[in-house]
């Protein structure tokens, strides 16, 4: 129980099942569609997960027959697994540490040539940009397709929190452009007066 209440894929993959009975193809396709830019699992996690709901009783599976096809199993919550799920979802979230190799370039790029954490941030800051970009499309799917839906809230405040992280890191490219263009005459001079 306590290595359950740990496993943060386990209970994404239960709050996944309580939008409707998915297979585990299914479940994965939701969480490319929905949650991927923040939390994503792989087939490897997805269906021995889905067993382990199964055989502990939070959700059902069912065989379900497809012409031309091979059966697929379908899985929804029981109401054990919703009282579990509302349990976790109770729980503050666990931090998690950042891991970033820009920032660590960064950090490091005074052994190197300033030119090159120019281009590091130019870099980062043209897929912030696209990324920003995606993420207004998605805000414009999801007001069209989903209009007075339950989930809407709830799946905008979480792309209204990528956004601004887009936006505030479009900001911190600006000022970090302007302090490394600003130490390149410096690194220059430096190199030959040496």
């Amino acid at each position: 129980m306590a290595e359950r209440r740990a496993n943060t894929s386990w209970h994404a993959i239960l709050g996944v099942l309580s939008f409707c009975p998915m297979s585990g193809y299914d479940v994965k396709k939701l969480i490319e569609r929905s949650i991927a830019h923040f939390w994503n699992e792989s087939y490897g996690q997805i269906y021995p997960i889905l067993k382990r709901l199964a055989a502990e009783g939070l959700a059902e599976r069912r065989r379900e027959t497809q012409r031309g096809k091979p059966d697929r199993h379908v899985y929804s919550l029981t109401a054990k697994g919703r009282e579990e799920l509302a349990r976790w979802l109770a729980v503050p979230a666990r931090s998690a540490p950042a891991r970033s190799e820009l920032l660590l370039k960064l950090f490091l790029g005074g052994a190197g040539r300033p030119a090159d954490s120019l281009a590091q941030v130019e870099h980062f800051e043209a897929r912030q940009r696209e990324l920003l970009a995606t993420y207004d499309g998605i805000e414009r799917q999801l007001r069209k397709e989903m209009a007075g839906h339950p989930q809407l809230p709830f799946s905008l405040i979480t792309l209204h929190y990528g956004q601004g992280r887009c936006r505030a890191a479009l900001a911190w490219c600006e000022e970090t452009r302007a302090t490394l263009r600003r130490l390149r005459p410096r690194a220059v001079r430096r190199a030959r007066g040496r």
